[in-house]
């Protein structure tokens, strides 16, 4: 891979990410209800469990989105006509593919991946210089949270990719504020590709966070196994039952970890003992799911307007076009 082509900006290197695994642990385990961030399920291990999930025959949102991709790629970056793509948690550069594909070979375009993970992501992006000869990248290895200041200067236009139902994960004042970090990337004249998953009947949503290979629930337990190597903790992750449930009032699946008996857990890096009561519950994911008008509204309040709106022909997944609505 040509370092004429593609540069490694590295914000978040292997102690950084311990330090903030540790500061949102010790913050999400002396809470109540007790909590773990959702972005540390993604370690190797949760990465490969990942994968086998999206091709489940319970989890629709992967084949779903797929298909609006594959289908509206074209139109997109129509509309879009990007100098510059920047994708937030890429995850494998796969998705980018379908609009690479679109855009027939535009000279010295630039992709901006940011996302944890640097072999993993090297690994992916080599594939992307080899497959697409025009292409241009820079890569920012860091926590799109908290490293979007280190995206570069713009080349010219821009579109941002945030895929997938990650923003699902976020509270609703956090989701505004992330929105509202990215509507500042966009410029005046950007625009943003966002996943959102629909809300739809609750059979088909619980089905989807929890599998009956079971796959989901190992996926769940292995955050433990992720908090176990990086701070030095003893959970022990067979001791936990996988439970998740659509709350239809707060359009949102939540996942959680149950203690099945009682349990001390010691945290030596961060000083603590936890002590959880047989029953006690770990919080683990909130996902939450989306109309078209409460994605409307969400946009609007992060300074963006809504330009176009696709789904499968199931209405199970959406995709959003918004720019920034100065620019309208």
């Amino acid at each position: 891979m040509s370092s004429v082509r593609c540069r490694f900006d590295v914000r978040a290197d292997d102690a950084a990410f311990v330090k903030m695994l540790g500061e949102d642990v010790r913050r999400g385990l002396s809470g109540r209800p007790r909590s773990i961030p959702p972005k540390y399920f993604y370690d190797e291990i949760g990465a490969e469990l990942f994968e086998r999930i999206t091709v489940l025959p319970e989890y629709y949102l992967t084949r779903a989105e797929d298909s609006v991709l594959s289908r509206v790629a074209r139109e997109v970056v129509r509309r879009a006509a990007p100098a510059e793509i920047i994708e937030l948690g890429p995850g494998s550069c796969r998705k980018v593919r379908w609009l690479f594909d679109a855009l027939h070979a535009p000279a010295g375009l630039r992709y901006v991946p940011i996302d944890f993970g640097r072999d993993g992501l090297g690994h992916a992006v080599s594939g992307l210089t080899r497959d697409y000869g025009w292409l241009r990248v820079h890569v920012v290895i860091g926590d799109f949270e908290r490293d979007l200041a280190h995206v570069p200067a713009p080349v010219g236009r821009r579109l941002a990719l945030f895929l997938g139902s990650t923003l699902g994960n976020f509270e609703p004042d956090a989701r505004v504020t992330l929105l509202g970090e990215i509507r500042r990337l966009l410029g005046a004249d950007g625009r943003l590709l966002l996943g959102i998953d629909l809300v739809k009947e609750r059979r088909i949503l619980e089905s989807a966070y929890d599998d009956a290979a079971g796959v989901t629930a190992a996926f769940n337990r292995n955050v433990l196994a992720v908090i176990n190597r990086a701070l030095g903790a003893d959970f022990r992750p067979e001791a936990y039952r996988h439970h998740a449930f659509y709350d239809d009032a707060a359009s949102r699946i939540e996942m959680h970890l149950i203690a099945t008996a009682p349990q001390r857990v010691h945290l030596p890096k961060l000083g603590m003992v936890l002590d959880l009561g047989e029953g006690e519950g770990i919080w683990t994911e909130n996902s939450y799911k989306f109309t078209r008008a409460s994605t409307e509204a969400m946009l609007e309040h992060a300074g963006l307007a809504l330009e176009a709106w696709y789904t499968d022909e199931h209405d199970h997944f959406g995709l959003a076009l918004a720019r920034p609505a100065a620019s309208r």
